[in-house]
């Protein structure tokens, strides 16, 4: 598997840019900045974006994308910042445009003692098209 680090740094940047700038102006780009935007903003400032990933998803009646985003959190309070976004992800209302987060779970929860300790949490959600 190649790991394309400078297109992951890119795509962090241009997220926490949208953060700043308002993603619903980047909706045109497609929902996953967006929703990785709004994902890190949840997320807290302490989050290190690892990677995300995108594939169609469509059912009889729906059609949409499965978005899976792996985020890490290094260090105590950092920890608590991941610990945080687990418990506040199932009830959290996402505001996408032209998408509804249909489900958001948290696929992964990997703790380490460290130096320093750390918790990357993998998420996966589905976004349905709101037509």
């Amino acid at each position: 598997m190649h790991v394309n680090f400078a297109h992951d740094r890119a795509m962090l940047a241009s997220a926490r840019q949208a953060l700043g700038d308002g993603a619903q102006r980047c909706a045109a780009r497609g929902p996953w900045l967006p929703l990785i935007a709004a994902l890190l903003k949840l997320a807290g400032s302490r989050a290190e974006f690892l990677r995300h990933a995108e594939r169609p998803w469509t059912s009889a009646t729906f059609a949409g994308s499965r978005h899976t985003v792996a985020l890490t959190f290094a260090g105590e309070h950092a920890i608590e910042d991941g610990e945080n976004l687990i418990a506040a992800l199932p009830d959290h209302e996402f505001t996408i445009s032209g998408h509804l987060v249909a489900d958001a779970v948290v696929t992964e929860a990997d703790h380490r003692a460290g130096p320093p300790p750390s918790l990357t949490v993998e998420i996966e959600l589905l976004l349905l098209e709101d037509c």
